[in-house]
């Protein structure tokens, strides 16, 4: 039984009758699913919601976040450390920056580096900043426990040898902004994530708009991390393109984030049964059933499992259940047989 064809891997957006669109704002609603594309389709994707890099930020907001007291800022301010570079409404601020300059600082305090190593080294990092184009996305601190690196899209370099202890990634950063200080944004983020996912779901199965489709998935999960729908979509284009790895690993990402999604549970079981693992891919089709009992294709992949593991006694109630809610077409004549 093993050589017969199985359903492939599913992508979300085909159940759009589960989905209610609509328009955010001044005169919006509930709109037509031909409304909703034409719209998507118009946007620029590029016109994403402001990043925290944008943005500036109070003494009180720089405490708030990375848990630093506004005595401590007023010390780093006055010794020439790390000082605001910024104005907002005609008082100083801190850049984005300022705060990967200030977490560095504080982090190598706490770490007890003197105060005059920490100016060296926050000196240091601040001159390599400038040459970092898209520093959300290019930027990030480390160290080995002998020496700081800063790796860009340029390649890795040291702007301080020292003994320092650092481990800073500067996109937990922005998301810390937007989670503490920026809630709005947060819940813009999230809307405008939410429509590139749904505007790359239009393009992701033909293969002239296949790498737009990708794109616009990459910066929906970008703006939300916790997107898992855009995940499986991403692990689909993955698997379309033969790269079986790299979709596993993005059908986990999505199941990490929401374990009862039922199409990342359905698209893994699907790559665990064409790896011959009918074990690992009943539990994974179960659970998509659980999620969603009307999901044809987990009934029919749920009974081709057991019919690998040759137990025909019991796949024969999901070809039942499968012929149910199919009841015409190719799989079901398949099903039909399994059951005659």
């Amino acid at each position: 039984m093993a050589g017969q064809r199985r359903k492939k891997p599913r992508d979300r957006k085909r159940r759009n009758d589960k989905i209610i669109h609509v328009v955010f704002g001044p005169g919006g609603g509930r709109v037509r699913h031909a409304d909703r594309a034409r719209s998507l389709a118009d946007r620029d994707a590029s016109q994403v919601p402001r990043e925290p890099v944008t943005d500036l930020f109070t003494r009180a907001e720089v405490s708030r976040l990375l848990g630093v007291s506004v005595a401590r800022l007023g010390t780093l301010d006055k010794n020439g450390v790390v000082s605001p570079s910024g104005r907002r409404r005609g008082r100083r601020a801190y850049t984005f920056t300022d705060l990967i300059a200030m977490r560095t600082a504080h982090g190598l305090l706490e770490r007890k580096i003197r105060l005059r190593d920490v100016t060296r080294a926050v000196a240091a990092l601040r001159k390599s900043l400038p040459n970092v184009a898209r520093p959300l996305v290019e930027l990030k601190i480390a160290s080995d426990g002998k020496r700081v690196v800063v790796y860009s899209g340029d390649g890795a370099f040291e702007p301080l040898t020292g003994q320092m202890v650092l481990d800073l990634e500067v996109s937990t950063l922005r998301d810390d902004v937007v989670r503490l200080l920026r809630p709005s944004a947060g819940r813009e983020r999230a809307r405008t994530a939410y429509e590139l996912y749904l505007h790359a779901s239009q393009l992701d199965e033909d293969p002239n708009t296949m790498d737009d489709a990708e794109a616009l998935y990459e910066q929906a999960v970008q703006l939300d991390p916790w997107l898992s729908i855009a995940y499986t979509n991403l692990g689909n284009i993955r698997f379309r393109r033969h790269d079986v790895s790299q979709a596993e690993i993005l059908y986990r990402k999505a199941l990490g984030i929401d374990p009862r999604q039922p199409e990342a549970q359905y698209n893994l079981g699907y790559v665990m049964l064409e790896r011959g693992d009918a074990e690992t891919a009943i539990p994974l089709f179960k659970g998509a059933l659980e999620s969603d009992p009307k999901f044809s294709d987990a009934y029919f992949n749920l009974a081709m499992a057991y019919e690998q593991l040759g137990e025909p006694s019991k796949a024969r109630p999901y070809w039942k259940s499968y012929v149910e809610l199919e009841p015409e077409g190719t799989w079901t004549e398949i099903a039909r047989r399994h059951l005659s």
